[in-house]
């Protein structure tokens, strides 16, 4: 226990020194240009949070298979990097950091949003419950089409390029989402990977392609410019796990090899709890995991304070109160009082809900 570390100490991130440890989480807005290519109002709405210890960008596919939502941004096309050196560029010269968050859906898909109309992807053909969310409208989830073993460097691959590109582009570094039911969680889980060959059956089988994934982005960017984001008690797209502390504390104790620059932890909510999610607590992973430890979910200030004046994190990411409160630093230093975010506007739009929330100084009589 160490009463003094709270949001507002700086932390030395390998070489990157964050002047605070309130961390902007990813958070997809569905707010990329045409070509899912970050344009100006996505320009605007990160340089607004620079102050942020470090922003995680929302996530981002690394290539046109791993498109699972309507104007998420991309990193695999020329215009895509462009788009996001204008970002960067921006941040930097306001004194921020920033990661890029590097996504691969799987089989959160539709054909309406693949390639030529082709299947989701997915390590077996095990539709999920619920809908998609397309260009049309909502649809049903489709069965996806079962990765074959020889196609799995290709994905690989497809995240080295990522990671490649978002160096041209710019960024500081990158997290590997392997979390919310996407493509690397799909691997990880008994749930949806019931393959037989090397990278299904034990645990670690299902890790191999996290693993592999991860040592790729690490040959382009250095392990101390690396983050990994888990969700090991979350049911989000129709994810379970037999084991999940056994899965997840496997995979939390394989990335130690690697020295990462991070680890993204996201706790268990009340929602994951109601569709029969295992809750595991942060300080579960706390022994396992030697490095650095983030951690997110619904966090106020002081929540944030206590865990990491206790030692179970070392930094703590906002998803909400970043979107409502641009200087969100400021607000933590000051005991302010914090815009409230509008749930509306999450998804989709322009301006509203999205830059348009006031900064402090602009709420001051």
């Amino acid at each position: 226990m160490n009463s003094e570390i709270n949001l507002l100490f700086p932390y030395q991130l390998g070489n990157l020194k964050l002047p605070n440890r309130t961390i902007m989480a990813p958070l997809t807005r569905n707010r990329a240009g045409e070509g899912n290519v970050p344009y100006q109002l996505n320009v605007t709405y990160y340089v607004q949070r620079a102050t942020a210890g470090l922003i995680i960008t929302e996530a981002t596919q690394v290539s046109p298979q791993g498109l699972g939502y309507p104007n998420t941004p991309g990193i695999h096309s020329p215009e895509q990097i462009a788009g996001w050196k204008l970002v960067t560029d921006a941040v930097h010269r306001e004194g921020g950091r920033i990661f890029l968050q590097l996504w691969h859906v799987g089989r959160i898909s539709h054909p309406d949003l693949q390639p030529e109309g082709a299947l989701p992807v997915a390590p077996s053909a095990i539709k999920p419950s619920g809908e998609a969310m397309t260009y049309e409208g909502m649809k049903p989830f489709v069965t996806p089409r079962a990765l074959d073993t020889s196609e799995i460097p290709g994905i690989v691959e497809q995240f080295r390029k990522g990671a490649e590109n978002a160096l041209e582009a710019g960024f500081d570094g990158v997290e590997i989402h392997s979390a919310n039911g996407y493509l690397i969680d799909q691997f990880l889980r008994d749930g949806t990977n019931q393959r037989t060959d090397k990278y299904g059956g034990s645990i670690e089988n299902r890790a191999r392609l996290l693993l592999e994934i991860t040592e790729a982005v690490i040959d382009v960017w250095g392990a101390k410019r690396v983050g990994v984001r888990l969700s090991p008690s979350g049911t989000y797209n129709d994810m379970h796990d037999s084991y999940p502390q056994e899965t997840f504390g496997y995979t939390g104790m394989a990335l130690n090899q690697f020295d990462l620059a991070y680890l993204h932890l996201l706790e268990p909510s009340e929602a994951d709890l109601r569709h029969g999610g295992n809750p595991i607590p942060t300080n579960y992973f706390r022994p396992m995991y030697q490095g650095t430890l983030m951690v997110n979910w619904d966090y106020d200030q002081a929540k944030a304070n206590a865990i990491l004046a206790k030692g179970d994190a070392d930094l703590v990411s906002f998803g909400k109160l970043f979107i409502a409160n641009p200087d969100l630093p400021k607000r933590f230093e000051l005991n302010a009082p914090l815009n409230q975010p509008d749930p509306a506007t999450f998804y989709g739009g322009t301006d509203k809900g999205y830059i348009d929330y006031p900064f402090l100084s602009q709420t001051k009589v």
